[in-house]
Parts: structure tokens; C-alpha cells; sequence
């Protein structure tokens, strides 16, 4: 695998709420629950704005393949976020 190939993993492209294309960086995958899930960030956002928006969806595989589904539970999303929050807690206090 060459360079560009490795770098272009680390970015992905899905569909945002308007239906457009949106081109993200993995900003980080995590476990949780016996489920995976992927942050987001969408390029073109100031990388320094603590504002930024970083979305959180579902990995899901299906043999060799992979991809980014949506987190249609309420309650799940909520219990993600929670405990996406209480790591970058823990990360603060070090």
C-alpha cells in the first residue's frame, strides 16, 4: 500500500441530512457495547474551533466490506455520546 492510499483511508464520504456529499476525517473509532462506532469530522471545518461539529455513526461489517451507518435509536445515541463525553473527560483530568 503506498502513502496516498494509507492517507485516504483515514477519510470518508457520506451522505449529510441535505443529501449532499460529506467528506470526513476518522477523527477516532471506539467500542462500546459490542458495537463500533466512528466520530467524524467534516472537512472544512476550522480544526482549531472547539465548536466543530464531529458526527457519531455506527461501523458495521459485512464480511470484507465496511461502512457508516446512521445511529437510529435515540436512547442508544444518548448512551454513546455519554460515554464518548467521560473519555474526553478522563483525557482532561491527565
Amino acid at each position: 500500500m503506498n502513502e496516498n492510499e494509507e492517507l485516504e483511508q483515514n477519510f470518508v464520504e457520506i451522505y449529510g441530512d441535505d443529501g449532499n456529499i460529506v467528506k470526513c476525517e476518522i477523527y477516532d473509532v471506539i467500542d462500546f457495547e459490542d458495537k463500533t462506532y466512528a466520530l467524524l469530522l467534516p472537512l472544512g471545518e476550522d480544526e482549531e474551533d472547539a465548536d466543530s461539529e464531529v458526527i457519531v455513526m455506527e461501523y458495521v461489517e459485512e464480511g470484507e466490506e465496511g461502512y457508516f451507518q446512521n445511529i437510529e435509536d435515540d436512547n442508544e445515541f444518548k448512551k454513546v455520546c455519554e460515554y464518548i463525553e467521560s473519555l474526553s473527560d478522563e483525557d482532561d483530568e491527565e
